[in-house]
């Protein structure tokens, strides 16, 4: 699995992972893990599992919203059809990552 951070720089961080869904659809999600409650643990934790891993990694908690911007971004891209690589992506975000 692709990773964008190991987790080792410092400060609050949000575990996320962009996945692509299996089955039919096979559109591109996005889970931040740290953020799921009791409530949407489990289904989110299942869809996730079920998909291809496509980058994953921690964001930092202090730039939530820009690294939000640009993983919706790349969401929006990848289901539309343009080419974008994990590495692409790691690259967008590396000023967010924890």
């Amino acid at each position: 699995m692709p990773s964008a951070a190991d987790g080792t720089r410092g400060g609050a961080k949000i575990m996320f992972e962009v996945y692509r869904e299996g089955g039919y659809d096979r559109r591109f999600r996005v889970v931040y893990f740290t953020e799921l409650n009791d409530h949407n643990r489990g289904h989110e934790l299942d869809r996730c599992l079920a998909g291809e891993s496509f980058l994953s990694g921690y964001l930092a908690e202090t730039s939530r919203k820009e690294a939000r911007a640009v993983i919706g971004g790349a969401l929006k891209r990848l289901n539309d059809g343009d080419p974008l690589t994990p590495q692409g992506l790691a690259a967008e975000l590396e000023p967010h990552l924890a």
